[in-house]
């Protein structure tokens, strides 16, 4: 995390050094974010519910055992087993779809097409090293424009349209990583608001959990 704070839609997020400060935070209305790569929050906080929103298309540890509802976003979890209930968040038919048993989608490893552009939307590393930005989200770019270097090599997009992800200034990439998105809609309103995908999979969290503890 490289800002102590970020806002979207009216609602803060705010950088916290450790979990004492959570309660703190929340009550004045924003969201404490936490850098915790050991889990050693969850211990200390004994959540009711744990969501395991990291997309990382593998559990990287969660439990079924880290709180009375444990929630997970996509694949590599299974209800019943990892977590107590799975989100669906491939696109198509069975988006948000909450799972009781088994597991979402197999992962596709294909970027979700938008205006029929897929992989091409996709800006990637073309060497190892770090990356230093000469563009940032929100800027309108257009096919072969350069968006920055690594280690000297230009950074090159792909289509025209509006920069919708740019991993920090000064990451340490590899070879063919994803360091960017470019949106072929253009519209910059789309890079400081909740996604239709995030707020689908934002309201069915929050119609599991209000299912497992306010049972009809």
């Amino acid at each position: 995390m490289f800002e102590n704070k970020s806002q979207v839609e009216k609602i803060a997020g705010v950088k916290i050094q450790d979990a004492s400060q959570i309660k703190h935070i929340w009550h004045q209305g924003q969201i404490p974010v936490l850098a915790d790569p050991e889990w050693k929050a969850v211990n200390q906080i004994s959540p009711h519910v744990l969501v395991d929103a990291i997309l990382a298309k593998k559990n990287l540890g969660t439990s079924i055992l880290d709180a009375d509802l444990v929630i997970g976003l996509g694949p590599g979890f299974s209800a019943g087993r990892d977590v107590h209930l799975v989100i669906e968040t491939q696109r198509g038919h069975d988006l948000g779809r909450i799972i009781t048993q088994g597991c979402a989608l197999a992962n596709t490893s294909e970027p979700e097409a938008v205006m029929g552009i897929s992989s091409h939307r996709l800006i990637r590393a073309p060497g190892p090293g770090k990356f230093i930005s000469t563009a940032n989200i929100g800027a309108w770019v257009v096919q072969g424009q350069e968006v920055g270097h690594v280690d000297g090599k230009p950074v090159l997009t792909k289509i025209s349209g509006v920069i919708r992800e740019l991993v920090h200034d000064g990451t340490t990439v590899v070879l063919g990583k994803k360091i960017g998105d470019v949106d072929p809609r253009g519209k910059i309103r789309h890079c400081h608001t909740i996604s239709d995908k995030a707020r689908s999979l934002g309201g069915s969290v929050l119609e599991a959990i209000l299912e497992q503890f306010n049972p009809r």
